[in-house]
């Protein structure tokens, strides 16, 4: 089979979530959202923050406090069509069950 110029690698890999983790380790948030179960509304859960990795999990830092934790293998994370923030999905370890939220990155003109 002939490869194209730099394939991709498969977003469900581990491999790759951990890539996408570390690439997000670091960003600076604005405010963090909630989707619903329905996907029919957001809730904001906190407000000004950091995304980062540690101890091979994910955590969103707002409002003070962790709002969302996640093992960095199991995390899914698609970046937003206007690449201002990333969809993380995943298993909170912090509220014990399946969880979607989105966190809108704080713009800093360079």
């Amino acid at each position: 089979m002939i490869k194209f110029f730099g394939s991709k690698k498969k977003e469900d890999s581990v491999s790759y979530r951990r890539e996408k983790a570390d690439a997000l380790s670091g960003r600076a948030i604005k405010y963090v959202t909630e989707r619903s179960a329905d996907g029919s509304n957001d809730t904001v859960i906190g407000k000004a923050g950091s995304l980062s990795v540690r101890n091979g999990e994910f955590i969103v830092l707002s409002s003070q406090q962790i709002v969302f934790r996640c093992k960095v293998d199991k995390l899914t994370a698609s970046d937003l069509m206007s690449l201002e923030g990333v969809i993380l999905e995943g298993y909170d370890e912090e509220q014990k069950r399946v969880r979607k939220i989105i966190a809108y990155y704080t713009y800093y003109r360079t």
